[in-house]
């Protein structure tokens, strides 16, 4: 059989624009990410939850993953990287792309191209659908970030539905806006690998819905102990190193910028944990795992839409800055009446929204010009750069703001809408008996039941 192929076809060579580094680089990034929705934050939700909310916790970000990819190759995709729909003049025409699938045989294995609309840039050196996705897994894991602020008492058909409706309707918004070539790249704004098109809109949204959906169980309220540090912290550690192919993976190329992202991107979190470990030692006299985890995901948070334009100074400061900014305002903002009347189970606008704000503004503070990423490999091309405030550029940071502004009150509509709807099919909160429940009312079974030892054999008579 393999030899009379060979007869016919003895040879098919690769596409004269496919290179073999570059394309792995992305297909491994990629991978990564996805590695950071599942297992890992599966379990580092499964391990931080209630005990009985554990499996719960981990299907949904399982069918998150699952429905997202579906979506996103049917017509997502080119909604946030594809042509524009004109929806009417001026910024209409500069919101969103047309919805069409993106897995023809053309769109697979055709040369992909840089989604940003009259560059003039180069298209990429990997096929097609490596960019579909890499992209995908950043949409995937948006709307898991999202279940960390309703776990705990979302309706789980509620949670089927609301998934494809967010991510096709207001997450593909985003990220036309501001990767797609739309209105904010236009205007300036950068966002180097989703500081504001993933965690300010996570954040931002996640806070809509837990509002919407409504609290927790006062006693889960009041006593929601980790059931499981050591996978929560496991899960913790495949979202840290999953970061690398976060912003690794952004510059397109295996080169460089590449590496300066990596980089920073660990700078910038070891500097937020130990600043939030610090922090929660003076406040509680003595060091808190599960704050730890805080700090990290602050600092991987914030440096992402800063990775590539800052130097590794820049990085230090980003995650000082941001884990100050985020302890503060989880510790101390997040405890006043207006934040305790919606039940955000794990405090996800401070930890996505309030840390993602603080490094897209970051990036107009330190943006270093002589960090260059050059959108080509043979350098021949224009190279992007930002220029922060301290390099004489202040005009960067209102540009950040009215992008972060702009995707603030997007989803704070969008996210509205979209549960508004869910709610006419079903309620968005799960009923008493399932909240009482948790796994085993859902899922009809207890994933960690406790060990019962068998009675001992009667001793004999006599």
């Amino acid at each position: 059989m393999f030899s009379l192929l060979a007869d016919v076809n003895p040879y098919i060579p690769a596409p004269s624009f496919l290179n073999s580094g570059d394309t792995a680089w992305q297909l491994t990034a990629a991978t990564f990410v996805g590695m950071q929705s599942i297992p890992g934050l599966a379990i580092l939700y499964a391990g931080l939850v209630k005990k009985k909310w554990a499996l719960n916790s981990a299907v949904m970000c399982f069918y998150a993953f699952s429905i997202v990819l579906l979506c996103w190759v049917l017509w997502g995709y080119n909604m946030g990287f594809g042509n524009p729909a004109t929806l009417g003049p001026g910024i209409l025409s500069q919101i969103v792309g047309i919805p069409h699938p993106a897995i023809d045989a053309v769109g697979e294995t055709g040369q992909a191209a840089i989604p940003l609309a009259g560059s003039g840039f180069p298209p990429l050196r990997f096929a097609g659908s490596a960019m579909i996705y890499f992209q995908f897994v950043f949409a995937a894991i948006t709307p898991l970030l999202i279940a960390g602020s309703v776990l705990g008492r979302m309706n789980f058909k509620a949670w089927m539905l609301f998934v494809p409706l967010w991510s096709s309707l207001v997450y593909t918004v985003g990220a036309f806006m501001l990767w797609g070539g739309g209105w904010l790249a236009a205007m300036g704004a950068v966002d180097y690998s989703g500081g504001y098109v993933i965690h300010l809109a996570a954040g931002v949204s996640g806070f809509v819905a837990a509002a919407m959906v409504g609290p927790r169980l006062l006693e889960d309220r009041t006593s929601f102990d980790p059931n499981n540090l050591i996978v929560a912290l496991a899960g913790a550690g495949l979202l840290w190193l999953g970061w690398n192919g976060f912003n690794g993976g952004d510059p397109y190329f295996a080169n460089a910028d590449a590496a300066a992202a990596v980089l920073n991107t660990n700078i910038a979190t070891a500097v937020a944990l130990l600043v939030w470990l610090v922090l929660d030692m003076f406040a509680l006299g003595k060091p808190s795992a599960v704050s730890m985890i805080n700090g990290m995901i602050v600092g991987l948070v914030a440096i992402t839409p800063a990775a590539g334009y800052v130097d590794g100074f820049g990085a230090i400061f980003t995650g000082l800055l941001a884990s100050v900014v985020v302890w503060f305002t989880l510790n101390k903002v997040g405890k006043m009446a207006l934040f305790q009347k919606v039940d955000d189970t794990f405090g996800v606008l401070h930890t996505h929204g309030v840390a993602g704000l603080m490094g897209g503004l970051s990036v107009g503070l330190f943006a270093n010009p002589n960090m260059i990423e050059y959108l080509s490999s043979d350098k021949k091309t224009s190279p992007v750069n930002v220029t922060g405030l301290i390099y004489g550029n202040p005009k960067q940071v209102w540009t950040q703001f009215l992008a972060a502004l702009v995707i603030i009150v997007w989803n704070i509509i969008g996210t509205f809408i979209v549960l508004k709807i869910v709610s006419f099919v079903f309620p968005l909160r799960a009923s008493d008996g399932d909240v009482e429940g948790g796994d085993l009312a859902i899922h009809g079974i207890d994933p960690v039941p406790v060990y019962v030892p068998a009675s001992p054999p009667p001793a004999p008579v006599g």
